[in-house]
């Protein structure tokens, strides 16, 4: 099998005061960082990690426009921080739930099961006719009633898996603060102006 190289995933964030409006639900009251996100900012965050791998690095890249809007960076990564973790943990009770769930439903397949085919033959002492016929009917409905459970542990955990490590990943990024690029193009011009 071919392993390609961890790519890097940027989620561009502007730290504008007008722009940074929309980042967070309008009806709530609380402090920059304990504010809920927008369902919108929540989307534009999952959209760009939509091609998302296992070992891929996530970054948060803040673009800013003056030293006010600066101080904002912070308080809008904690908010992001804990707006993930708290799905990270939803997404873990739900996995949790499902794990449960269907450990138990094939525990109580199984014993349904060696119940039947316990006491079947006790019941049905010939080899012929119908007792044949419901062996057989017995070993069809044993197939059938185990088949969800496994097929649900073996091979539909991982999306669960999957999208627990990107909630994790997200909640975990690393912020890097960028300068607006047409700020610092007009101070190196400047500068060389002056010398």
């Amino acid at each position: 099998m071919k392993s390609h190289p961890p790519k890097t995933i940027n989620v561009y964030v502007t730290l504008d005061q007008l722009v940074m409006q929309g980042y967070f639900n309008p009806h709530d009251p609380a402090p920059i960082y304990k504010r809920q996100l927008s369902h919108h900012f929540g989307l534009y965050i999952m959209e760009n990690a939509a091609l998302f791998k296992r070992y891929d690095v996530i970054f948060y890249k803040f673009k800013y426009t003056n030293e006010i809007d600066k101080q904002y960076a912070e308080p809008v990564m904690y908010a992001i921080r804990r707006h993930f973790n708290e799905l990270k943990e939803h997404k873990i009770k739900n996995f949790e739930r499902y794990k449960r769930r269907n450990i138990t439903m094939l525990i109580a397949a199984t014993l349904i099961v060696t119940l039947f085919h316990i006491l079947l033959p006790m019941v049905l002492t010939s080899d012929k006719g119908i007792s044949s016929a419901v062996r057989n009917s017995l070993d069809i409905f044993s197939w059938v009633i185990l088949w969800r459970p496994i097929d649900e542990l073996v091979f539909n955990w991982n999306p669960h898996l999957a999208e627990i490590n990107l909630f994790n990943k997200l909640a975990t990024a690393e912020l890097i603060i960028i300068e607006n690029e047409k700020k610092a193009t007009a101070d190196n011009s400047a500068l060389r102006v002056v010398a």
